[in-house]
């Protein structure tokens, strides 16, 4: 039996995409709530790896998973990153 793919990274992006205006307050809750989901697959990858390292019932491949999942996460969150700072060096380029 195969199971469904589900999506395990989750960083919320449209509360940005709709907030056109404000104080940048909703964008701040925005970048922390994603460094806190990125933050906290890697701490699950460690608690992963630890309890396959201890000999607890963690399995190789669970904790494989876990670090990929952490890893897939960072990943993402960089690349977003990476896109936002492109964008806003593009409007700072632009002439009034």
């Amino acid at each position: 039996m195969i199971a469904p793919i589900t999506s395990t990274i989750a960083i919320p992006v449209a509360p940005a995409l709709a907030a056109t205006t404000g104080s940048g307050e909703e964008f701040h809750n925005l970048l922390s709530q994603s460094i806190s989901a990125v933050e906290q697959k890697q701490t699950e990858a460690g608690a992963a790896v630890n309890r396959f390292l201890t000999g607890e019932t963690e399995e190789l491949h669970t904790a494989a998973l876990a670090g990929q999942r952490a890893e897939l996460s960072l990943e993402l969150f960089l690349q977003v990153r990476n896109k936002v700072v492109q964008a806003y060096q593009e409007v700072m380029r632009m002439q009034m």
